[in-house]
């Protein structure tokens, strides 16, 4: 059954992407140049953040998800190195080639060389964090 969740909240989240345009690199790189602003991205952005704020409200009213046993939140509160570094290069990677995690894997279907290589480097820097976090 969480399986089956993950797949139609991940498939909502892509019919989003791609209705408001936010799987276009051009679209996003409109937002962050700031000689030909696009605002386009804050009102998504907007509409998200309130979204979000409103469900989580009820959200955590309850005692436990729907589909498991405890909420998964993150423990670690603290702004280190990594935290930066990691900041400082997804937001390098996002401003540089137009896409994020979400918008590259809904545009793997264009087979296009330039999303298949920025998948695989994201594939190799989600492996690489995993193995040294097992370390």
């Amino acid at each position: 059954m969480k399986n089956l969740s993950a797949f139609i909240t991940g498939s909502i989240f892509a019919i989003g992407l791609i209705i408001s345009t936010m799987v276009n690199p051009k679209k996003v790189k409109g937002f962050l140049n700031a000689l030909d602003w696009d605002p386009t991205l804050a009102f998504v952005m907007g509409s998200a953040v309130i979204t979000n704020l409103t469900l989580f409200y009820f959200i955590f009213k309850r005692k436990k998800p729907m589909l498991d046993k405890e909420f998964h939140l993150p423990s670690k509160m603290l702004i280190d190195k990594r935290l930066i570094i990691g900041s400082v290069l997804f937001g390098a990677g996002w401003g540089l080639s137009g896409l994020c995690p979400g918008p590259a894997l809904v545009n793997i279907v264009k087979l296009d060389p330039k999303i298949i290589v920025f998948i695989l480097i994201m594939t190799i820097c989600l492996k690489f964090k995993r193995t040294r976090h097992h370390l």
